[in-house]
């Protein structure tokens, strides 16, 4: 195991929503397959699963964005001189990864997996601003999802 995670579920909503929030084995798993695929060793991650009102409240102080949104990630920055194999956090709201997956006709697991997978390559540095870079971040995050035997999360289904 590579992938260290600070597994926290502070959604206290909708019991079926709860419910299919992914197991601590689910999130090293996805996090390993990134890990792996960018030939990192050990790093810690923590993973907090929150309601839509955690979510806006974050996005709007971090982002300017005033809705909740799927997954935020919030890389960590030693500070000089200091090394640590802290990656950093992701918010993901539960409420908003049933929704899409739903929305988009995805297995809600698959939706979490590839909304892990997005948020870990945020942490490390990935973005989807520029299209070079959106394509480049979109292949990754294909590949990666690949290896777990899960589909093309941008196919149109």
């Amino acid at each position: 195991m590579i992938a260290i995670i600070d597994y926290q579920q502070a959604f206290e909503g909708d019991e079926g929503i709860a419910s299919a929030i992914p197991s601590l084995p689910q999130i090293e798993q996805w996090a390993n397959a990134v890990l792996e695929c960018q030939g990192l060793g050990e790093h810690e991650i923590t993973v907090r699963f929150t309601d839509e009102e955690e979510s806006q409240s974050l996005n709007y102080e971090y982002r300017g964005k005033d809705k909740p949104t799927n997954v935020l990630s919030f890389p960590f920055e030693a500070p000089p001189g200091i090394e640590m194999n802290l990656l950093g956090d992701l918010v993901i709201c539960a409420p908003v990864i049933m929704r899409e997956a739903e929305e988009q006709n995805k297995p809600h697991l698959h939706h979490y997996a590839h909304m892990v997978v997005h948020g870990i390559l945020h942490l490390l540095g990935f973005d989807h601003i520029e299209d070079g870079e959106a394509e480049a971040m979109e292949a990754k995050e294909i590949s990666i999802l690949a290896t777990l035997k899960i589909d093309d999360p941008y196919q149109i289904k």
